[in-house]
């Protein structure tokens, strides 16, 4: 079985909602170190463009390092100003002492640091979620694979239909989870750029160019204080993974009912258990995939409300994008987590297959009796889905 890699801190509910490797680039300790990155950054360019002296740019740099500073006073010190960034660089002038404490934070504003931190935490937690993704992906695929022949009964309205394979099923899952991923990929690979406009979007993009070359992002065309489509993007492309993914989710639970009993999940064979009911083997993937991604488009309604913003910043709808940003990438890494481990331990049960198909045949549906005749296309559909993976 794969590690849950929980943070520390997960806290109570962190098993269901802080699953993989996504949690441990959000913590307080990564975006406080986030935020020292684009300081360091931020010191390194204007010392290249000479607004400031290089032996400062190197100073600044060697101090900002989370450990050194107190992330709880910082965030206390935050309620004073609406922002972490103001105690935070008034830390790092007390850090690197009066002689190079100007130096700091040169020209910039909260917002540049912030914004920016963003987009670093996002570039940094979108590895381990589009790896589990891409995991979950595969998974599907190789079940797609194997049971592209395995006849099932197909339901609409949640009503027995017509014959299906299996194999089809999972190519659907596929498909959606291939189409999602890559949406993903794409606000990674445009959408994930520096904020360097200054207090009120007017600095000169020398420095922002240096800026996102050091840190691997973007360079955007105007700095984007009250543009808030890079965010929005990020937020619709996680809320359409964690759609797919907790479509998949649903499937299993139904299939995974005793009634049905056509797949269980695999794994730890004590996972699952009732305090109440010893007889029953719960889904508990497929429930903790759900438990996530309902969460989901709520908070990407408040990313697509924070839009909204007066003048060159906000009050109030920025403020609110900070923790609803975490959130989604926690939950939807969470969900691709438990998607890759239930669709990698997934048990198919093709005799109960079988067996619900022949109850279809006895009620009079002639296509139950010979389901093979009824699936002609499947395989090419199939290889169609496979293909495109593949590609």
């Amino acid at each position: 079985m794969r590690p849950s890699s929980l943070p520390s801190e997960a806290g109570l509910f962190g098993g269901i909602y802080a699953r993989g490797g996504v949690a441990a680039e959000l913590t307080d300790a990564a975006w406080l170190q986030a935020m020292l990155d684009v300081e360091a950054a931020l010191a390194r360019a204007c010392a290249r463009e000479k607004v400031i002296p290089a032996h400062a740019a190197d100073e600044i740099a060697a101090t900002c390092r989370a450990e050194r500073f107190d992330t709880r006073a910082i965030g206390r010190e935050a309620a004073l100003h609406a922002t972490p960034v103001v105690p935070l660089v008034r830390a790092l002038r007390d850090a690197v002492g009066e002689g190079l404490a100007r130096w700091v934070h040169f020209g910039a504003t909260s917002q540049d640091v912030l914004d920016t931190a963003a987009m670093l935490i996002t570039q940094r937690a979108l590895r381990p979620l589009l790896d589990d993704a891409a995991g979950a992906a595969d998974a599907a695929a190789r079940l797609a694979v194997r049971y592209r022949l395995t006849p099932m009964v197909g339901r609409t309205l949640l009503q027995q239909a017509l014959p299906v394979s299996f194999g089809l099923r999972a190519a659907g899952w596929l498909q959606g989870i291939d189409a999602a991923r890559s949406r993903l990929v794409a606000v990674r690979e445009h959408e994930l750029a520096v904020q360097m406009g200054g207090p009120v979007g007017t600095r000169s993009p020398g420095v922002g160019a240096r800026v996102a070359a050091e840190l691997g992002l973007g360079e955007p065309v105007l700095p984007w204080p009250t543009d808030r489509v890079r965010p929005a993007n990020l937020a619709a492309a996680l809320g359409v993974l964690a759609g797919v993914l907790g479509k998949v989710a649903r499937d299993v639970t139904l299939l995974a009912q005793q009634e049905v009993g056509e797949v269980r999940e695999g794994g730890d064979r004590t996972r699952g258990g009732s305090s109440a009911m010893a007889h029953k083997h719960n889904p508990v993937g497929a429930v903790s995939v759900l438990a996530c991604t309902k969460r989901v488009p709520g908070l990407v309604a408040t990313m697509l409300s924070c839009m909204e913003q007066e003048h060159e910043r906000a009050a109030g709808a920025w403020q609110a994008e900070w923790g609803t940003h975490t959130e989604l990438l926690e939950l939807s890494g969470s969900a691709a987590a438990w998607s890759r481990e239930l669709l990698e331990q997934l048990q198919i049960d093709s005799g109960r297959m079988a067996e619900n198909l022949a109850r279809l045949a006895a009620a009079g549906v002639p296509e139950a009796s010979a389901p093979e005749r009824h699936l002609g296309a499947t395989s090419e559909l199939i290889e169609r889905a496979l293909l495109a993976h593949s590609a």
